[in-house]
């Protein structure tokens, strides 16, 4: 096929091309670097299967140009600011590279005719379930964060865009994707902190927000499994059955520097920040059916991140 990756230079984006390009298509990526790094794409420059375009997807003009030039059979839309906490103080920025780069890649779909879609969403839509399995069934979608109201409305116009045009579209709402080169999160932040400050170690609220964390390997396994799905508009959670603890992270983190009595202080409160959801659990059934399982644990997960981040 030849594919579109929108936000192909981000974390998700750039794992997700290397497995695309492996698998023997051809991959255009579009990203302006307000997320992505340069360094994640480099290997690939020179690659006759790939191409790159550095521009604001929410520039339909622009982003028209590319589809223009290029023959797409498949877009990939992971193009998002995934960094909950920073938007917490402006929702300007989910507005903007959130909700208004997915309306921009619908409706460049709709002007050329194309007809398959991969769309990032998040667990962040269903806001605080604390103490309930949430499925891809459950009505009750109440973000609580400006990102994952952005990703709601941008699946709401999503389902819109299928019935008008006849896209066929494939939704996974992420839990806590961790691995090699993260650039935000919880187990980045403690790694730099620690390198700052190895005398302490600050935690953001009680340290008991627990969360299933996956490995960008399985993610992208899961992706790749289901990628030729035909349903109208398909919305899978995908994760891992188990979860982890912020303090169990802070003590893998600073096991595996080889730090030892490092003092933990956390700054109290159920919610690391305003708009974090301190605890969610995944119905996992519906992907599961199809066969994917992932291979590590949450645990698992955490532990390879860091010790690929500390190389």
């Amino acid at each position: 096929m030849n594919v579109l990756v929108v936000g192909g230079a981000g974390f998700v984006g750039c794992h997700l091309i290397d497995s695309l390009i492996e698998n023997g298509h051809n991959v255009t990526c579009v990203d302006n670097y307000s997320r992505g790094k340069e360094e994640n794409i480099s290997h690939l420059v020179g690659s006759e299967k790939f191409s790159f375009h550095r521009l604001d997807a929410t520039n339909i003009d622009e982003l028209s140009d590319v589809f223009k030039d290029t023959n797409i059979t498949y877009v990939f839309q992971l193009a998002a600011n995934s960094d909950i906490q920073a938007s917490s103080l402006s929702p300007l920025i989910e507005y903007r590279n959130t909700y208004s780069t997915t309306f921009a890649v619908l409706e460049c779909m709709r002007r050329f005719n194309v007809k398959k879609l991969f769309f990032s969403s998040t667990s962040a839509v269903y806001g605080d379930m604390t103490g309930q399995m949430v499925s891809e069934s459950n009505s009750s979608l109440k973000p609580i964060s400006y990102y994952g109201a952005a990703k709601l409305g941008a699946e709401a116009m999503i389902h819109a865009y299928s019935f008008m045009n006849d896209i066929s579209a494939l939704i996974f709402r992420f839990p806590n994707v961790i691995g090699s080169r993260l650039t935000h999160g919880v187990i980045y932040d403690f790694i730099m902190r620690l390198k700052d400050d190895p005398s302490c170690l600050k935690v953001l609220g009680d340290g008991n927000q627990t969360k299933p964390y996956m490995h960008i390997s399985d993610l992208i396994s899961g992706i790749i499994k289901l990628i030729d799905i035909d349903d109208r508009v398909a919305v899978y959670n995908i994760g891992v059955n188990t979860r982890t603890t912020v303090t169990r992270i802070a003590e893998i983190v600073i096991e595996q520097m080889g730090l030892t009595g490092i003092p933990i202080n956390y700054t109290g409160g159920k919610e690391g920040w305003r708009g974090d959801v301190p605890e969610f659990a995944y119905n996992l059934d519906k992907i599961h059916e199809t066969g994917w399982r992932a291979s590590m644990t949450s645990d698992e997960a955490v532990r390879l991140t860091v010790q690929e981040a500390i190389r």
